[in-house]
């Protein structure tokens, strides 16, 4: 199972064929179980929008999109907030994210 650290996921840029649409601030998890729901953005115009993870294409050096149209936009970012949790929440020391979205604590190398 492959996965990247989510302070990595959240320092990469949001990008339309190679046009940066914004940032991730957060990740939003489901309100139940530890899995990503999207990224809130912090996009070029200054405001803030959701990134669904389902349309995200988590790339090297950036998380993909195929259309700025996937953004939800921040009126509707409140709807997600409030039915999600915040990655701090879960209150991992290292917290990684799978291919699926599934978050994990880091394993200790003792």
């Amino acid at each position: 199972m492959r996965g990247r650290a989510a302070s990595e996921l959240l320092s990469l840029p949001v990008r339309m064929h190679g046009i940066q649409l914004g940032t991730p601030v957060d990740a939003l998890l489901d309100e139940h179980a530890d899995r990503v729901l999207g990224f809130e953005l912090l996009c070029g115009d200054g405001t803030h929008r959701f990134l669904p993870f389902s349309v995200a294409r988590l790339q090297a050096d950036e998380i993909a999109v195929d259309s700025a149209l996937t953004l939800i936009d921040e009126r509707d970012l409140e709807f997600y907030r409030r039915r999600s949790r915040r990655l701090d929440d879960l209150e991992y020391a290292e917290p990684w994210v799978d291919e699926e979205g599934v978050v994990h604590e880091a394993l200790s190398a003792a």
